[in-house]
């Protein structure tokens, strides 16, 4: 998966406007019309994936933690995530902060249209540490 940092989100973090450890953030999914990434600023429904069993916001992550890995902050959520029951196709992922007015923070891009049909979407966050979802280094 790659990631693109929403531009906004930038700033917003440094002003303290996001915690990882106590906001909820949710994770919505996007098909291949969407378009510079980098320029959402909140939720959107504009291009936001639909289908059977997908209801749009997307759901909500759990367990967000801040932690460091040698010299490397990241963000890890306690478990996948997973939209059960679900026929639909999407290529992104926006992770936002419905803690703050919905601000957005980054997209995963899967690399391609991805696709579960009567079944369980699911996006696998990576490992805790260096290679987390969202890692600063320095």
């Amino acid at each position: 998966m790659a990631n693109t940092v929403c531009t906004t989100f930038k700033s917003e973090l440094l002003k303290g406007d996001h915690d990882f450890s106590s906001d909820t953030f949710k994770i919505a999914l996007y098909t291949s019309s969407a378009t510079s990434l980098a320029d959402y600023t909140i939720y959107a429904v504009t291009n936001e994936a639909s289908g059977t069993g997908y209801s749009a916001g997307g759901i909500a992550l759990s367990g967000g933690t801040v932690a460091l890995s040698g010299t490397t902050a990241y963000v890890d959520f306690t478990t996948n995530a997973e939209f059960t029951s679900v026929t639909i196709t999407a290529r992104y992922a926006l992770i936002y902060n419905t803690s703050a007015s919905n601000k957005a923070c980054f997209f995963l891009d899967f690399g391609g249209n991805k696709t579960a049909t009567n079944g369980t979407f699911t996006i696998v966050f990576p490992a805790a540490g260096a290679s987390a979802v969202l890692t600063l280094t320095g």
